[in-house]
């Protein structure tokens, strides 16, 4: 059972789903405004937020940016965040996953699908290795799951970390967008690559010296991302 912060406009929508995520064993609060939504955070941060995009006055990807930036619901900003999109709008996918988001879902919203979603990423944290590596000034520690570079912690959501562990545990070996995306979102189809992308981007931002330039995650035209062999 995961506590569930859930903010959606339409009443019939909100209603619904809340019930139904209720049923599968969640402990749903729900809200109808970006700005209910970030006040309900800071009152009782939740386990996992979900936000439909198109909400009045603050939308949903500038909740999620919020979250990511003023580290709403703790963890150093790592609260997971899942959108919920219009079919077929590419353009509020690519924002909301340049915002921090970690996954997405489209409307109209299969209760059982999104619950494979939210165990999904709320797992993607959860795995360890006991082991450490070093690569420059940047450590990466999987038995306490804690980034550092030039000693200072590294502020990592739950899907940036695992696909960092899952990139820097095979230095120099080319992983394929497909493969990422089934061990870091759990996505057994073949799935968006925007997921992957977007996040590379967002890691790249965080550990890179130069981002633009990177020299730790390396991309592999045309077929997905090589971490750099030390």
């Amino acid at each position: 059972m995961a506590s569930i912060l859930f903010v959606e406009d339409d009443p019939s929508a909100r209603v619904a789903l809340e019930l139904a995520l209720s049923r599968l064993g969640h402990s749903v609060t729900s809200r109808a405004t970006g700005e209910d939504g970030l006040e309900a955070l800071r009152a009782r941060p939740p386990e996992i937020a979900i936000l439909d995009v198109m909400l009045p006055g603050i939308d949903g990807i500038e909740v999620c940016r919020r979250i990511r930036r003023d580290d709403l619901g703790g963890g150093g900003g790592g609260l997971p965040v899942i959108l919920l999109t219009a079919r077929g709008d590419d353009l509020d996918v690519v924002l909301g996953l340049e915002a921090g988001a970690d996954d997405y879902v489209v409307k109209p919203v299969e209760p059982r699908v999104l619950d494979a979603r939210i165990r999904a990423v709320l797992r993607r944290a959860d795995q360890t290795s006991l082991d450490r590596s070093s690569h420059g000034d940047l450590v990466i520690d999987r038995a306490s799951l804690k980034v550092t570079k030039a000693g200072a912690d590294i502020r990592l959501t739950p899907t940036e970390l695992r696909l960092l562990l899952e990139l820097s545990r095979r230095p120099g070996q080319a992983l394929t967008r497909q493969h990422l995306l089934s061990a870091v979102w759990e996505h057994e189809y073949p799935g968006d690559s925007r997921l992957v992308d977007a996040c590379v981007q967002r890691v790249r931002a965080k550990i890179e010296d130069e981002p633009a330039e990177p020299r730790l995650i390396e991309t592999v035209r045309g077929f997905g991302y090589r971490f750099a062999a030390t």
